[in-house]
């Protein structure tokens, strides 16, 4: 996938890709800056959503967790 569907993706909200693409045509940010940030942006809206999927399928696995790092 490239920058630039990522940066239309629903993981940026329009107000971030504004703020990135005024920075980058400003020179104030480099392409490989504007890669890390949206690969970061995406990357932290998958584990988000990953992790919402997980309490939604299976509501006792967080209890679990606890549980277990109460015992260590």
């Amino acid at each position: 996938v490239s920058v630039w569907d990522l940066l239309h993706s629903k993981y940026i909200p329009e107000e971030n890709r504004k703020e990135l693409l005024e920075l980058y045509q400003a020179g104030e940010l480099t392409l490989e800056q504007v890669k890390t940030v949206v690969s970061t942006i995406v990357t932290k809206a998958e584990a988000a959503s990953a992790e919402q999927s997980t309490k939604v399928s299976s509501p006792g696995a967080e209890s679990t967790v606890a549980e277990a790092e109460h015992t260590h």
